[in-house]
């Protein structure tokens, strides 16, 4: 039988484009979201979700990255 844990944990950040003109670019969210992933080193990455918000320069784009670390388990 396996056990279930009593809780779950999971890290999380969010990270938008800079405001104004580009702001709605998601290849440049996406590479941003990569960059901070690579920089935490090993991690699980259970999740991506992207979000935007309109502005008068469109949508403002932004995304959570749920993860979990090596020593998480």
């Amino acid at each position: 039988m396996i056990e279930t844990p009593k809780h779950w944990t999971v890290r999380h950040f969010s990270q938008a484009n800079p405001s104004g003109p580009g702001c709605d670019s998601v290849p440049d969210l996406l590479r941003r979201l990569a960059d901070s992933i690579e920089a935490l080193g090993p991690v699980e990455v259970q999740d991506v979700v992207l979000s935007d918000e309109m502005t008068e320069h469109g949508p403002w784009r932004s995304g959570t990255v749920y993860y979990h670390l090596p020593e998480d388990d």
